[in-house]
């Protein structure tokens, strides 16, 4: 090690661990994190690619610390975003831990009581939770709490970007004051993220509350990178000579997934669990034909722990080849080790995703990272205009293009009103104190640094309303408490968690759970679960269980899907990719000739001179090339504002590419109309009728109806966006910067 390490300052135990693990020096972002956390009192933030050593940066100096001056209670608590997360970090933090004589602790739903007990009994070292165990925690035990914490040094929170620009990151950050003061503690925070586009929003809200400032340590990061993109044309099966076509292109499709993976370690990305369970079914389908060895495992949230798990272990330490197809549950931070390749079906929907997807491989030395794109989509020479564009194949090049050469990932956007997270959070604080003055509950509330943007009379109006749905209820003496109505769901586990989740019901084959389903079915009916065809022999509603045994029947998957938002740079990159002509050394064959079929076909149909062409009829297609928010702004627009003075009788949304809109109006005319709209339009919630409030989360349904409109207008809609992506759409892109990268290489 040499001498501007700090390695001489670690504990005798890290440096035997590192002795252990082979290491000549330590990570750049290692060194910097000892600085800050040695030589400085400041929050920390480490934003670095995968594989570069985060967490022993995190650990290394607040472990040192633990060990030469022991906590009197727990010293470190460490925030992950899955339960995964935290099973792969307790181990690796165990054996760090392994001759350190500091405790480790996991406290999640899949954790024995007993466990959590023998914590309680010896509050000590470090502890690892997710979000909705600690609000569990500081809900229902709150006299616990300065026992568990009042000498607590570091609060970690692991893939902070999972965390910011959502209802969880409003719920932990608020958690950590509110630990703070029933505590009585002043921990220093440290946030870890491979993905983070803006520090300046991500520092500002890791220290959020608290006098100190934060660091942010980004050591220079290049990796090697290798990547392909190919395309799969499924043709629109109308007829029955059709059908065949589409069944054989299937076969081509999955054949081709089946080659690629089958003798690897690999991972296989889907955007959704229902394609993660199909695409399974369909692997394993061919290794029975072949004759050939069943490796194939599927990871998502609906899976049994247990199954997870096998999976998890298959992939890290298992001796042969070994393919998990996963949704998002695979794709924040978990080491599952030297995984060979990465395959992504369709493309992310976010640059954000794409940069945790490719992080699974090559992290292991001087390993390229390898993802392999594979866009399937129909193709109906038939269809109209946008619908022959191929969407996903633009969308796959866009991410990779605004990553790889301009290192773009989507800016997080931090809620201004997040009304629904303040009724969760008002509802956890009294079920924690029990009962409270108005103005004492308004004072410990309003004060937790995400609700700033709540005026008080909006807070008065929440427990007026709140009073009224009997949530709370007054006192003789004044003070309030939960009500019958709020206790119904605060004393209900789901209330620990502020994301939505479906009502799952628990599938059992004998006594084994397997996973969950949102959708019931009834018996006799057949459905795919982690990668199996079941049938059910029984529906238990009381206990939400299905009982099921195994089946060779058709195939049907059982929840609710939604596709994920897209950003606005994201769609102006696939509309810069249609126009120009830059050639793009990782499209496979099939995927350079789709996208030159669909750049012909945008050049000669003039698709891309306007955002509204004619449709013909008294159609047109209005393709505004801007985010899923400023395209539901649109939408609005339309049916709202524009619909009668127009004359539209119908506005039919593709989100986020285009939109089909009848009526008696021009193309130019109506353009005209959108623009003058927008920019006269006073005040967003203009676009929202008289009666409308929509919910943007779990909770908002508990929330006066005036106050989840104001919320909607601020954090739902976007009319100055929508306006700057229609201006853009009408504009050339920059072709000089084109020809400048028309032969560079990813």
């Amino acid at each position: 090690m040499s001498g501007t390490s700090p390695f001489s300052r670690l504990a005798p135990f890290i440096q035997e661990y590192i002795y252990r693990k082979r290491w000549d020096s330590l990570r750049d972002a290692q060194i910097e994190a000892c600085r800050v956390l040695f030589d400085t009192p400041h929050h920390l933030l480490i934003a670095s690619g995968t594989a570069s050593g985060k967490t022993e940066a995190a650990f290394f100096p607040a472990l040192t610390e633990l060990y030469h001056r022991p906590s009197e209670s727990v010293g470190i608590l460490y925030i992950g975003p899955l339960k995964a997360l935290i099973n792969d970090q307790f181990e690796r933090i165990k054996e760090l831990l392994r001759d350190g004589e500091v405790p480790v602790w996991h406290w999640h739903g899949d954790v024995a009581q007993a466990e959590k007990t023998k914590l309680m009994q010896c509050p000590s070292g470090v502890l690892q939770i997710t979000p909705e165990s600690l609000e569990g925690l500081l809900m229902n035990r709150p006299n616990a709490i300065p026992a568990l914490f009042h000498d607590l040094r570091y609060i970690m929170i692991d893939e902070v970007h999972a965390f910011m620009g959502a209802d969880r990151g409003i719920q932990v950050i608020s958690q950590l004051t509110r630990l703070e003061r029933m505590a009585s503690c002043k921990p220093r925070r440290i946030g870890l993220s491979a993905t983070l586009g803006d520090y300046e929003i991500a520092a500002r809200w890791l220290g959020a509350g608290t006098p100190q400032p934060v660091e942010v340590v980004s050591p220079p990061g290049g990796r090697k990178l290798k990547l392909s993109v190919e395309h799969f044309s499924f043709p629109d099966a109308r007829d029955e000579r059709e059908a065949e076509h589409l069944e054989l292109a299937k076969q081509k499709y999955y054949n081709f997934i089946y080659d690629n993976t089958h003798r690897k370690k690999a991972l296989v990305f889907t955007n959704s669990r229902t394609d993660a369970e199909l695409t399974t079914l369909e692997l394993r389908r061919i290794a029975a034909k072949r004759e050939e060895r069943d490796v194939f495992h599927v990871h998502h949230g609906s899976i049994s722990a247990m199954l997870r798990e096998e999976t998890e272990a298959a992939l890290r330490s298992g001796p042969g080849p070994a393919v998990a197809a996963a949704t998002v549950t695979l794709e924040l931070g978990i080491d599952l080790g030297e995984l060979e390749r990465v395959i992504q079906l369709g493309a992310p929907y976010s640059c954000s995703s794409f940069v945790q997807r490719l992080g699974r491989s090559g992290r292991r030395g001087d390993q390229a990272s390898e993802m392999m794109f594979l866009c399937a989509e129909e193709e109906d020479e038939d269809a109209q205009l946008p619908a022959r564009m191929p969407w996903t194949l633009l969308r796959a090049i866009a991410v990779i293009e605004l990553y790889v050469r301009e290192r773009w990932v989507e800016p997080v956007e931090l809620r201004k009103k997040p009304v629904g997270v303040l009724y969760h959070q008002t509802m956890s604080t009294l079920k924690s104190i029990g009962e409270a003055e108005p103005a004492d509950l308004a004072r410990a509330v309003l004060t937790l640094p995400a609700f700033r943007g709540v005026e008080p009379e909006e807070y008065k109006a929440l427990l007026q309303y709140l009073l009224q749905t009997d949530h709370i209820q007054q006192t003789e003496e004044g003070t309030l408490i939960i009500g019958l109505g709020g206790e119904k769901v605060v004393n209900n586990f789901r209330f620990y968690a502020v994301f939505k989740d479906d009502e799952e019901h628990v599938v059992y084959n004998g006594s084994e759970e397997i996973g969950s389903i949102t959708t019931v079915p009834p018996p006799g009916y057949c459905f795919s679960l982690a990668g199996k065809l079941w049938k059910v022999e029984e529906v238990d509603s009381k206990h939400k269980a299905v009982y099921v045994k195994s089946s060779r029947g058709k195939v049907d998957t059982l929840w609710l899907g939604a596709g994920g938002d897209v950003h606005t740079r994201v769609m102006q990159k696939m509309r810069q990719v249609l126009e120009e002509q830059t050639l793009y050394p990782y499209l496979a064959p099939g995927a350079a000739n789709r996208l030159e079929r669909a750049r012909r076909l945008a050049r000669e149909s003039g698709l891309l001179n306007s955002p509204v062409i004619p449709a013909g009829g008294d159609s047109l297609f209005i393709l505004p090339w801007a985010g899923s928010k400023q395209f539901r702004t649109l939408e609005r627009l339309l049916k709202h504002n524009l619909s009668d003075p127009m004359g539209l009788r119908q506005v039919v949304p593709m989100e986020p590419y285009y939109m089909v809109v009848s009526g008696r109006a021009g193309a130019k005319e109506l353009l005209a109309a959108i623009e003058a709209e927008l920019a006269s339009i006073p005040h967003p919630e203009a676009l929202l009728a008289a009666s409308e409030a929509p919910y943007l989360g779990k909770y908002d349904e508990f929330v006066p109806h005036e106050l989840v409109r104001r919320a909607f207008a601020v954090d739902g809609l976007d009319v100055k966006g929508l306006a700057e992506a229609l201006e853009a759409a009408q504009k050339p892109s920059d072709l000089h910067s084109a020809k400048a990268s028309k032969n560079s290489e990813a």
